[in-house]
């Protein structure tokens, strides 16, 4: 297997060289500048906590290539998974428990899945739906965009299946799941698996 380019993006310089240095250190991985990266590839981004500048750099980043970010985080609150995840951020970390190990398992799981873990799933998904029941009006599957095909799929999407569990569920081929997921975020221009999951529950779909 090629080794995974990644960059790094810090709160400061000792940090970007502690966490440069020590990603260099491992064979599965190779280091590059910011602006070398592709959609392929991985940003590290370290913050303390998510704050409104943090918001408008992470954005920044997330311009026309839409590299995919890690976040390793010193504080992270529930509202804030939905704004990472609208950032093109696929996996968050807490800094204080995460270890060398796990930052590059991490890592190297993004260009295979480009989706969040479990855990952080189930809290962008309670987010939402609290959001969708207290300000957000059912739309329809037409107004939001969608077929009925494409949100059984987003459903069990949002349940944790994967493309294979969904296409048994469904009685479809695996090569035609991948196709409607492609297609709706696509022509939606959404990010990534757990974007569509949020674009379906605000919409009140799901």
């Amino acid at each position: 297997m090629e080794p995974v380019r990644v960059a790094v993006q810090t709160v400061d310089p000792i940090m970007q060289a502690g966490l440069g240095s020590f990603l260099r250190t491992r064979p599965e991985l190779v280091v590059v500048d910011r602006n070398q990266l592709t959609e392929r590839d991985v940003l590290v981004v370290q913050i303390d906590r998510m704050t409104p500048q943090v918001v408008a750099d992470l954005k920044s980043e997330a311009g026309p290539v839409g590299v995919p970010k890690v976040l390793l985080a010193g504080e992270m609150r529930e509202n804030d998974i939905l704004t990472a995840v609208e950032c093109q951020v696929v996996a968050v970390l807490a800094r204080a428990k995460t270890s060398g190990d796990s930052l590059v398992e991490t890592i190297l799981s993004v260009p295979r899945q480009r989706r969040l873990p479990t855990d952080l799933m189930d809290q962008l998904i309670d987010s939402v739906r609290r959001l969708k029941e207290e300000v957000v009006p059912p739309r329809g599957f037409e107004s939001a965009g969608l077929t009925p095909r494409e949100v059984d799929v987003l459903r069990l999407m949002a349940e944790g299946h994967d493309t294979v569990d969904i296409a048994v569920k469904l009685c479809y081929s695996a090569r035609t799941v991948k196709n409607v997921i492609y297609g709706l975020t696509s022509r939606l221009n959404l990010r990534n698996r757990p974007h569509a999951v949020a674009y379906a529950m605000r919409a009140g779909l799901i």
